[in-house]
């Protein structure tokens, strides 16, 4: 989901240069803001009271590094789901995307700081229908192996092709030495730093009930071998109408970047189911050129009853 990487590579100056670039991106940032944000920006601070105060020295010359590793519950998704969403450009079907949790696990080995640790393979893939692939040709993936025990990522890739741009990346997250390790470089970063993937499945797992309209919530989020500081508000619960029926949505509106892309900092919505599951169910946002929705065409392999959808 290359978050705004090809603003500005087309040199046209006519209404289709202009959604062309503008398809690019936001179907871009979609599949990043599916899943960041909700996708792009969803999640609740990582640098909390679970952080350790030793010094950076101290943790990786420790042998148990591993053990310093927060612990949280998930309760919110289990391997094997599967979730299905459509892109909407205007009026126009535009792309497809499917969220993965692969029913396998991996053990790592390296760096050693993650040695032994294991973790969810969560895969999202997004790619434009072949019959908007004139305007603008996706196929997009990204991988996040996010731990099980902390619900941070230990590795994340991506392999992003777009028309003729292609771009790939591969980092390693050692959250107790607070740096990561990838093919664009290495940075400090604060402990429990989400990339784009596993930002959304963090986020599942906080708990909404008690919240009132206006709370907000951080989150740092890796792209690019950058590290975004944003936050998402909780704008109370609606129902909506779907593909797959009326579900109780918790909404939410990340904070954006204003740019070529967004008119402005609070011009995207999330909705997220109601329940244990809180799976995303719709995106919606404004941008320069139209608007874009994503909405839920299809679900399986629910870790818990889909409580949220109103019979």
């Amino acid at each position: 989901m290359e978050l705004g990487m090809n603003l500005g590579i087309f040199g046209e100056t006519n209404m289709e240069a202009n959604m062309k670039n503008s398809i690019n991106t936001k179907l871009v940032l979609v599949l990043g803001t599916i899943t960041s944000i909700v996708f792009g920006t969803l999640t609740a601070a990582f640098t909390n009271s679970n952080q350790t105060n030793q010094s950076d020295s101290a943790i990786i010359e420790s042998s148990d590094v591993s053990k310093l590793y927060r612990k949280m519950n998930n309760k919110s998704f289990g391997e094997g789901e599967v979730l299905n969403f459509r892109v909407h450009y205007g009026f126009i079907n535009a792309a497809n995307i499917k969220m993965e949790v692969k029913s396998s696990n991996e053990s790592f080995n390296r760096p050693e700081e993650l040695k032994g640790r294991k973790a969810y393979h969560i895969v999202i893939e997004g790619k434009t229908l072949k019959a908007f692939d004139w305007a603008f040709k996706v196929r997009d993936r990204f991988d996040s192996w996010v731990d099980m025990e902390s619900m941070a990522p230990l590795k994340y890739s991506k392999s992003v092709i777009e028309n003729n741009y292609t771009d790939q990346d591969l980092v390693y997250f050692r959250h107790i030495s607070k740096k990561l390790t990838g093919k664009k470089g290495d940075l400090e970063m604060p402990s429990y730093t989400q990339d784009i993937v596993s930002a959304l499945y963090y986020a599942r797992n906080i708990d909404f009930k008690n919240a009132t309209v206006g709370d907000t919530f951080p989150i740092n989020v890796y792209l690019d071998n950058q590290i975004y500081n944003l936050y998402f508000k909780y704008a109370g619960i609606e129902t909506i109408k779907t593909d797959i029926g009326k579900i109780k949505c918790y909404k939410l509106v990340p904070r954006l970047v204003v740019d070529r892309v967004f008119k402005g900092e609070e011009d995207m919505t999330v909705w997220i189911s109601a329940d244990d599951n809180k799976i995303p169910i719709r995106v919606k946002s404004d941008i320069q050129v139209g608007s874009l929705k994503v909405d839920i065409t299809g679900y399986s392999g629910l870790r818990n009853t889909f409580d949220a959808k109103v019979k």
